[in-house]
C-alpha cells in the first residue's frame, strides 16, 4: 500500500484511477500508522507529510539511513559506505558554507545594509537541494552568493526604500549604470554594487566556448526587480489584483526563473539551445515558479497581512472567487497538486533538453515544498531549519 501510495505521486492530468489509489492509499496508511513499528510508523509519517517524489534528495538520504539501520536485514557495508561518503561531502559543504560566510562578513552587509537579512546558511540549503554532486561546488557557492543577492533586492523593495527611489533604481538595474543611484540612500548603493560584483565573479563560470548565459541571467535578475516593482505599486496604491494577474506576476517574483537560468549557467549546462527553451516559458518552469510563489504566500500570508505588504496570493484568491481563508487555502492546494502533474508531463515528454536539466528544475519544486511544508516559513524563521542545518551540515553520521 505505501508502494502504490509513493507510485501514485507520479501521476499525471486524466489518470483517474491513480488519482483514487492516491486518496484510498493516504486514507488508510494514516489510519494504520500506528499499528505498526515504531520505525515503520515514522517512516510512513513522513511519507505522508513529504512523499519520495517531492522529497529534497540530500534531507531524504540521511533521514533514510536512520531507518535503514533499524531494519535487522541492513547490508552493513553498503550502510558504512553511505555514511562515509554523506561525512566526507559534508565536509565539502561545510568548507563551501564557511566560505561564504566570510564573504558575507567581508561585504559588512549586516552593517551597511541593516534592513537586510542575514540568511546566508538558509540561502545555501536552495543550491545544496538543487545538487549535492561535489563537482558542483563552485555553482553551489556562487548560487549562494546569488541568493543572498536577491534576498536583498526583496528586502529592499518590500522594506526600506520608496517608491520613487525603487523606479530609480530598477532602471539603473535594466541599464546597468550605476551612476543614474547617485541620489538614492547609501545602503542601495551598496546593494547595486553587490550586484555588480556578482556578475564579474557569474561571468567567467558561465562561459562555454564562444557562448555565455550571463545576458540571460542579467535579464532574468532585471525582470525579478521589475515584478518587484509592480509589487510596491500595488502596495502603495493598495490594489488587491486579481488572482490571475497575481500569479502572472508571481512567476517571476517567485525568483525561481532566475535561479534556474543561473544555476544550469553556473552548472555548465546553460548551452544556447537550453537557454532559448527556458526562455520560451515551457509548463515545468512556470509550473515549479508558481509552487514557489504559492507555498511561500500560504505560509507567510498571516505574517505579511500585519504590517504594510502588498496583497498575497491567498488574499488575491479570496477576493476574485469570494472565499474564506480556509477555501482559498484548498483551492490553491489543488492547483499546486495540478502543478505537480503538470511537471510530470513535461519531465516525462523531455526531448532534446538534457535529462540533468530537468533534474535541476525538479529539485527547485521540492525546496520549495520543504522550505514552506506545514503553512511555515523555513527561509525566514531560522529556527525552523536548525536541526535539518545540524544534520546536514554540523554533525556527521556516527558509526
Amino acid at each position: 500500500m505505501w508502494s502504490l501510495y509513493e507510485a501514485a505521486q507520479l501521476r499525471v492530468h486524466g489518470e483517474n484511477i491513480l488519482e483514487e489509489a492516491h486518496d484510498f492509499t493516504y486514507a488508510n496508511l494514516k489510519s494504520i500508522s500506528d499499528q505498526l513499528s515504531q520505525s515503520l510508523t515514522s517512516q510512513i509519517n513522513e511519507s505522508l507529510k513529504q512523499p519520495l517524489h517531492k522529497a529534497v534528495p540530500r534531507i531524504g538520504a540521511r533521514s533514510y539511513m536512520s531507518f535503514y539501520e533499524e531494519d535487522p536485514s541492513h547490508n552493513k557495508f553498503l550502510l558504512t559506505l553511505a555514511k562515509l561518503d554523506f561525512n566526507m561531502l559534508q565536509k565539502l559543504y561545510q568548507n563551501e558554507v564557511g566560505d561564504i560566510t566570510k564573504w558575507w562578513k567581508n561585504e559588512e552587509f549586516s552593517r551597511k545594509i541593516p534592513y537586510a537579512r542575514d540568511r546566508v546558511v538558509e540561502a545555501y540549503f536552495w543550491p545544496l537541494a538543487i545538487s549535492s554532486d561535489p563537482k558542483h561546488s563552485t555553482a553551489r557557492r556562487l548560487m549562494t552568493k546569488l541568493t543572498a543577492c536577491i534576498s536583498i533586492l526583496d528586502d529592499t523593495y518590500d522594506a526600506y526604500a520608496t517608491l520613487e527611489e525603487l523606479e530609480l533604481f530598477t532602471l539603473a538595474i535594466q541599464r546597468w549604470d550605476i551612476s543614474l543611484i547617485e541620489s538614492l540612500p547609501d545602503c542601495m548603493k551598496v546593494a547595486f554594487s553587490a550586484f555588480l560584483k556578482i556578475w564579474d565573479e557569474i561571468e567567467p563560470v558561465t562561459k562555454s566556448g564562444n557562448y555565455s548565459s550571463l545576458q540571460h541571467i542579467q535579464q532574468a535578475f532585471y525582470k525579478l526587480a521589475q515584478s518587484y516593482l509592480v509589487e510596491a505599486k500595488w502596495c502603495h496604491e493598495a490594489y488587491i489584483p486579481t488572482y490571475d494577474e497575481y500569479k502572472e506576476n508571481g512567476v517571476i517574483s517567485s525568483t525561481l526563473p532566475l535561479q534556474i537560468i543561473a544555476f544550469l549557467g553556473l552548472a555548465g549546462f546553460a548551452t544556447k539551445q537550453v537557454c532559448d527553451w527556458i526562455i520560451s516559458d515551457p509548463k515545468i518552469v512556470k509550473a515549479v515558479s508558481l509552487i514557489g510563489r504559492l507555498k511561500d504566500d500560504m505560509a507567510s500570508h498571516k505574517f505579511e497581512q500585519q504590517r504594510e505588504h502588498v496583497a498575497s496570493g491567498v488574499e488575491c484568491c479570496m477576493k476574485q472567487y469570494n472565499l474564506s481563508q480556509e477555501e482559498a487555502n484548498k483551492l490553491i492546494l489543488k492547483e499546486l497538486g495540478d502543478y505537480w502533474k503538470d511537471i510530470i508531463e513535461e519531465y516525462l515528454k523531455s526531448n532534446n533538453i538534457p535529462r540533468p536539466v530537468f533534474d535541476f528544475i525538479v529539485n527547485f519544486g521540492r525546496i520549495s515544498e520543504f522550505t514552506y511544508s506545514n503553512f511555515e516559513d523555513k527561509y525566514t524563521n531560522v529556527e525552523l531549519l536548525r536541526d535539518y542545518v545540524v544534520e546536514l551540515l554540523l554533525d556527521p553520521i556516527v558509526f
